[in-house]
């Protein structure tokens, strides 16, 4: 049997990272990584896993403190202060109790209703962006529009200002880039520095806030911190999750949910001629090509995954990029198919971390992509020299130039 090699910073693997997952698939289970990590690739043991509650993302809860440290030692995590206090203890990185007090303080400004009342300023913003590049006939997709819908998104929801995006988009990929297995001390240093940037910029932004409040979710925080059901660490760690949670990963969807349309032509066609498949495109874009597609847990106590006996302590990594192409639920996975059978997909996680910006990347991409429709007649890629960005944890193209034709 040829030996797999996982290597995520190699070219091709960046490339098509889904022939190696196939190759994975094909020979078990489960993948052990030189990070001592079992990799997970048939979506229903990664499902099994993220349902239960007994998997944790981190292995804090009951540990010592010099057990703690080593843990943190072994994941190359320790010696970053900025980083073990707002990054490494965030909501995503709780679990139980905890997770889910912290949980219950945003969720309800992430619900679809309340998404809902920011689609006609968003849908103005990507006008405005789109009217900007009109006369261009050549872009580059990412860095002219994608990049500056998400930031603003989020933004508006939370209360940050439009022209702070792109530093804290910045700084979001330097933190994100850290999750990587194989991550090195200049990775280290970087997500360091960027956490402690996002850190002293919250501070001022909120103190700002706190002497001038307005309608928007870090008032709303900065009052549940106020009542004691935030602590400052916990208001600062949230509101840099929620900056960072969904930078990137909408950036990176808008780009390859376009490409996929571009690959595909039918798909566009028939997107074309009927916008109510918007939605089902949408969903489709995220099962084809995952933004986050790895994430992990910890198993709290011995556990049976994938027809294989693994002690406590095991840790599990969950490849979603490969589990939403796992032939066992998906007909022809390699296929980007908007007409596809609705099946349940892992690309917002599941259990008690399912997504919580879900809705609002959708509404983002809804509003981008018809957008898009209405007022292009053809869209085609500037070349095929198409370089996507290295790493386990992201998927997402450096750049999409397009050469577009007026409707």
């Amino acid at each position: 049997m040829t030996e797999i090699v996982l290597d995520p910073h190699a070219p091709e693997f960046a490339a098509d990272p889904y022939a190696v997952y196939a190759r994975m698939r094909a020979q078990g289970p489960w993948f052990h990584a030189e990070t001592d990590t079992w990799m997970l690739t048939r979506i229903a043991d990664v499902e099994r896993v993220v349902l239960d509650r007994s998997m944790v993302r981190a292995l804090e809860d009951g540990a010592s403190p010099e057990e703690a440290e080593a843990r943190r030692r072994r994941m190359n995590w320790h010696d970053m202060p900025y980083h073990q206090r707002f990054v490494q203890t965030n909501l995503l990185e709780s679990d139980g109790a905890e997770h889910d007090r912290l949980r219950a303080v945003v969720a309800r400004a992430f619900t679809p209703k309340a998404v809902d009342r920011l689609r006609p300023a968003i849908a103005a913003h990507v006008e405005g962006l789109l009217e900007t590049v009109a006369g261009q006939p050549r872009i580059d997709f990412i860095e002219d529009v994608a990049a500056h819908v998400p930031g603003v998104v989020i933004g508006r929801l939370l209360g940050v200002p439009d022209a702070d995006s792109p530093r804290l988009r910045f700084w979001s990929e330097e933190v994100v880039r850290f999750f990587d297995p194989g991550r090195d001390d200049a990775d280290k240093a970087r997500a360091e520095h960027a956490t402690r940037a996002f850190h002293d910029y919250l501070v001022d932004l909120l103190d700002r806030r706190a002497s001038v409040p307005e309608d928007d979710l870090l008032t709303g925080l900065l009052a549940r911190h106020g009542e004691g059901d935030l602590s400052r660490d916990e208001l600062i760690a949230t509101v840099m999750l929620i900056l960072m949670a969904g930078h990137g990963s909408t950036i990176d969807v808008l780009g390859t949910g376009l490409l996929a349309l571009l690959r595909f032509p039918q798909a566009d066609a028939d997107l074309r001629a009927d916008p109510g498949l918007l939605r089902p495109a949408i969903d489709e874009m995220f099962r084809f090509d995952p933004p986050l597609p790895y994430f992990h847990r910890f198993a709290t106590a011995d556990c049976t995954v994938g027809g294989r006996d693994f002690p406590a302590g095991t840790r599990f990594g969950l490849l979603y990029g490969a589990a939403n192409r796992d032939p066992g639920r998906f007909e022809r996975p390699d296929i980007f198919d908007i007409h596809r059978p609705r099946a349940r997909h892992v690309a917002f996680g599941g259990g008690a971390h399912f997504c919580l910006g879900n809705h609002l990347a959708r509404m983002s991409m809804e509003l981008v992509f018809t957008a898009l429709h209405r007022r292009y007649r053809q869209i085609a890629l500037a070349g095929d020299n198409l370089r996507f960005k290295p790493g386990l944890s992201v998927r997402g193209l450096e750049s999409l130039p397009l050469v577009l034709e007026r409707a």
